[in-house]
């Protein structure tokens, strides 16, 4: 069998196909129904998010083929376009794509955490649905393990590389607990949506959005437990904040000095960190001149975060040796798994020989013959059983001139000393 990775991601498909390919949550249990039902196909999960849809199968050789051409049944896509912009990885090539998958080495975010968390829900989606057999399983755990151990030895998630997180890792520096910062953030496209979702994941319980269309502004607040104000509202809610991050695209400045010093004023000078995330800027430079401000711009953003993709990429470099390691595990206990898998079948099929020659015996003794003929010929019947197939088989390696099965077969049958004490 061959363990089968195959899918589409940012890098090979646009966002229009992508949209097509994905998994509604509500079909995935029909999807791996569907494919677990192929002749060719064991055992398979199904990772997709916006960026990917991944298929991880256990299959016949050559299933890449018939995995694909279901993906586009699927879907009802075209498989010749399909085929365009899907990828394929095989056994430990394709162990050691998930693997990086899971970390976040394949990700449009270097080392983005959030895939590893999507990662597991697909696994437990897919064992739910019963989609798992046990060389599927054995490759998620093991994953899991290796993200894991990179992720606590290279800390690679550790340093923002967005512009949301970085403006919030700056925030940090600053507030050591965010749980008593009230934040105002100015704007409700997605920068500020990601914003508003790093402030809470740090901890930040008191959150407003301020926004020219109150309705969009609570679309976003309300899924976080925050409030939504207007624009015009801006003033006010100014002398509560210790938190400001803005990102519009309003062609003027929306905080001015002025409204910045009446804001303090009411505030009794208590600092407000403030972070101007808009091109052009939302916030008048002047702002920054005023002693109890702390104001940083994009362009300080852009410096913390290229310092932080060197330290992930440092990161992503350990990463992939850990990774390295994490495969060859991976291979020696699936190695390993094979073989106790073998010795299972090789016993299970000389049992059965051996029950069916005993019936044969016992039945003979039922009928009365001679207690000693009937062991010879069950001695005689039980090695002729045991050794035909073998036997065939070397035959017809030896036709074939294979010389490595024949000295594998010496190796085993004739090398191993017999256990006369059994």
């Amino acid at each position: 069998m061959t363990l089968l990775a195959l899918g589409i991601n940012h890098r090979t498909a646009t966002v229009e196909v992508r949209e097509q390919v994905a998994f509604d949550p509500a079909e995935l249990d029909a999807a791996l129904g569907e494919l677990r039902s192929l002749p060719e196909v064991r055992e398979a999960a199904v990772l997709s998010t916006c960026n990917r849809t991944e298929l991880y199968c256990v299959t016949e050789p050559e299933g890449e083929t018939v995995v694909l051409d279901w993906l586009g049944r699927f879907h009802g896509l075209p498989v010749e376009d399909l085929s365009r912009c899907a990828y394929h990885y095989l056994d430990h090539e394709a162990a050691r794509h998930l693997m990086r998958v899971a970390v976040g080495l394949d990700s449009m975010v270097l080392g983005e955490p959030q895939i590893l968390g999507q990662l597991k829900d697909a696994y437990q989606a897919s064992r739910e649905a019963r989609g798992l057999g046990k060389e599927l399983e054995c490759l998620f755990q093991h994953t899991f393990a290796v993200a894991k151990q990179v992720r606590t030895e290279t800390g690679i998630g550790r340093n923002p590389v967005s512009v949301a997180y970085a403006a919030v890792s700056l925030a940090s520096r600053i507030f050591e607990d965010f749980g008593r910062a009230r934040a105002l953030l100015i704007g409700a496209g997605e920068t500020i949506e990601l914003v508003a979702r790093h402030l809470v994941e740090a901890g930040v319980r008191q959150l407003t959005v301020a926004n020219r269309t109150r309705e969009r502004g609570e679309q976003l607040a309300a899924p976080l437990g925050g409030q939504a104000i207007t624009l015009d509202a801006i003033p006010d809610a100014l002398a509560e904040a210790d938190i400001v991050i803005s990102s519009t695209a309003a062609p003027l400045p929306i905080l001015g000095k002025g409204m910045v010093e009446r804001a303090l004023k009411k505030r009794r000078y208590r600092p407000i960190f403030m972070v101007d995330i808009a091109v052009p800027r939302d916030i008048e430079p002047e702002v920054g001149q005023l002693a109890d401000i702390f104001l940083y711009t994009v362009d300080d953003l852009q410096e913390v975060i290229a310092e932080n993709r060197r330290h992930r990429q440092v990161a992503a470099d350990q990463a992939e040796s850990l990774i390295e390691h994490g495969v060859g595990a991976w291979l020696h206990d699936r190695r390993i798994r094979s073989g106790g898998e073998l010795i299972h079948d090789y016993r299970s099929r000389a049992e059965s020989l051996r029950d069916h020659s005993l019936e044969q015996a016992l039945a003979r003794l039922g009928r009365g013959e001679e207690p000693e003929a009937v062991v010879r010929r069950l001695a005689h019947q039980l090695t002729n059983r045991l050794l035909h197939g073998p036997t065939v088989a070397l035959r017809e390696a030896a036709s074939a001139e294979r010389h490595d099965l024949l000295q594998a077969a010496t190796d085993l049958l004739l090398d191993a000393t017999p256990d006369k004490t059994r």
